[in-house]
């Protein structure tokens, strides 16, 4: 019985004990990428209630489609895509009755490289999920993700435009929640 994931342990022998339906093997792979794939969830998310709802939306989807990994590319990046767009897709429902609208030019609050420096990435985080749901999404697939605002528009069903006014608010908001947070 599996308790762990190490080097040594085949990643295909624990892919098999999962599609074998083996509870100890899906505990492993749950327990090994959990903390990686919440921190996806949490950056997506508003609050930690919604990224645990996400995290457990995108294991079920792990689980219920293991059968379709090939073994093209890395595992981690395949269980990594899911949880992506599972974040996407909780998006999507979440803001079904809002729209992205195009905004005018912003201007720089002119955040100082001192309130940079002394920014831990708990705090980043905590910014990032201040955020609205449509910036916060932009931002961690543009910034975070490295999509292109080509692919942003298309996975979002948004303009290129859209796409680049709602980097631009999400930038502006958190260089001013920076500037407040050193203020303090």
């Amino acid at each position: 019985m599996l308790t762990y994931l190490s080097p040594s342990t085949a990643e295909d022998q624990l892919i098999q004990g999962c599609l074998d339906g083996r509870r100890s093997y899906q505990k492993v792979l749950y327990e090994h990428f959990a903390p990686k794939m919440f921190v996806i969830c949490q950056r997506y998310a508003g609050r930690s209630s919604q990224a645990e709802d996400i995290l457990q939306e995108g294991f079920i989807k792990v689980f219920n489609n293991l059968h379709l990994y090939r073994g093209d590319g890395s595992f981690e990046g395949w269980i990594k895509r899911i949880f992506i767009n599972t974040s996407i897709e909780y998006h999507r429902k979440a803001i079904r009755k809002h729209f992205y609208q195009e905004l005018g030019p912003l201007q720089d609050p002119g955040v100082e490289a001192k309130a940079l420096q002394n920014l831990a990435w708990c705090d980043l985080l905590d910014f990032i999920q201040q955020l609205p749901a449509g910036y916060r999404t932009v931002f961690n697939l543009y910034v975070i993700e490295g999509f292109s605002h080509a692919e942003i528009s298309e996975l979002l069903g948004i303009s290129c435009g859209t796409s680049k006014s709602q980097l631009a608010r999400a930038r502006y908001m958190l260089q001013s929640l920076i500037k407040a947070n050193n203020n303090q």
